[in-house]
């Protein structure tokens, strides 16, 4: 007997091939629909989404988490824009990546098709659930959503309002599919479901993740935790550098681009490090720091060998003070998570050592690691920030929700 997982499975399987079929227009006609419907059904979103607030209030979950769950009307904007930047982005499937001669007359060339079914398992952020339709739907994929049982209300309502938008434009619905049972078990059923869905992507923390690519039997494109870094180099602008690291650490505290630690050049420690804690002083930053950075600012508390590994998500942030650009690289990638580190300096050589040397899937000069994000690199929505290296780096746009198929043509070629 199928179980729940499979059923859905088989109809994002069947529902792929109609979406594989779908012309450019006919898929942004749906965006559009959808849009227009996120924004018409705006106070439904937000009477549901209120549902998961309150009772992650009732549970004691910290501000930082709430924020990620939260709607309000520029997030659902948000939203809506997010699915009309896609629709303004050019179609990628279809498209011929060459065509080469053999001496035999072949002609082989290389054409962009969608992946099929694409699963997503995430946590808290429901915005992820349009983002993730809009960016699949472009590119022909169906897309089974299992998210979070803490934003269940609210996912629910958002893949309604998606339904009701594919459906006024006569459009196959169970392109998206929200998996509504929140126990662990239909995760495992989901992980196992190799040759229904062709890959999956976990959204959220590292035991997640890390419980995704351990357990699953479908290919999984990983999407890292964020210990992000901001080096400050000696010959920084101080004021450059503090109003970064206030950006990278406090715009928004729990998502993975945040800034968590930081790696001061020991030459400029004792003009940067008081200015750095009073900056983030004012945020109710807590700074935890190794011992030279305690003898340079008292309000520097110690830290542990485990903070320079940890992704807070939260109002506090690790600091090292090191010696040099060697001291520095080594230890961000000793510690990092392959996401999003920066350099603020001067100095030209220093920068392009710093992009050539550290591993990660982002490498700033002189900028916040907030950028590291879809819309900001001009993708539209994103379906994740890919911390691997295989087929995918970095934010996922359209182009990574393809694979790609070898086109043959012939006149009568036979293999001798």
């Amino acid at each position: 007997m199928e179980n729940y997982m499979e059923i859905l499975g088989k109809r994002a399987k069947d529902a792929s091939r109609e979406g594989a079929k779908l012309g450019t227009g006919a898929k942004n006609r749906g965006l559009l629909s959808v849009a227009a419907e996120l924004i018409r059904q705006k106070d439904y979103l937000l009477e549901e989404n209120e549902k998961d607030v309150a009772a992650a209030r009732e549970k004691g979950i910290k501000e930082s988490l709430v924020d990620r769950l939260q709607l309000n009307d520029a997030r659902i904007e948000g939203m809506a824009e997010g699915l009309r930047q896609v629709v303004a982005l050019e179609d990628p499937i279809g498209e011929v990546l060459g065509m080469k001669i053999r001496p035999n007359g072949l002609r082989i060339g290389e054409k962009r098709v969608p992946l099929g079914v694409v699963g997503i398992i995430y946590e808290s952020r429901p915005n992820v659930t349009a983002d993730a339709f809009g960016l699949c739907f472009k590119t022909g994929n169906a897309v089974i959503l299992r998210g979070g049982s803490d934003a269940i209300h609210s996912n629910l309502a958002i893949v309604r309002v998606i339904k009701d938008g594919l459906m006024k434009e006569k459009l196959p619905q169970d392109m998206v599919l929200l998996v509504e049972d929140t126990s662990r078990e239909v995760v495992n059923d989901m992980m196992k479901l190799h040759g229904l869905i062709d890959v999956l992507i976990p959204r959220g923390g590292a035991g997640l993740i890390a419980s995704v690519v351990e357990n699953s039997t479908v290919p999984v494109i990983e999407t890292g935790t964020g210990n992000c870094h901001i080096f400050v180099d000696e010959s920084a602008d101080l004021n450059m550098a503090a109003e970064i690291i206030e950006n990278a650490k406090t715009q928004r505290m729990g998502v993975c681009n945040a800034c968590e630690s930081l790696v001061i050049h020991e030459k400029i420690a004792e003009l940067a490090i008081p200015q750095i804690v009073q900056c983030l002083k004012q945020h109710n930053v807590e700074v935890r720091g190794d011992g030279r950075a305690q003898q340079v600012c008292s309000d520097v508390v110690p830290a542990t060998e485990e903070d320079w590994g940890t992704e807070y998500l939260d109002a506090v942030i690790s600091m090292k003070v090191v010696g040099s650009l060697d001291e520095a690289i080594g230890h961000i990638n000793k510690y990092n998570t392959g996401h999003s580190e920066s350099i603020i300096t001067k100095n030209y050589e220093n920068a392009l050592r710093f992009q050539d040397e550290i591993d990660a899937a982002a490498v700033y000069v002189n900028a916040s690691t907030r950028f590291t994000d879809g819309f900001e690199f001009g993708f539209g929505a994103e379906i994740g920030i890919s911390t691997q290296k295989l087929h995918a780096r970095g934010p996922m746009g359209l182009k990574a929700l393809t694979t790609t198929k070898y086109i043959i043509f012939g006149d009568g070629q036979i293999r001798e």
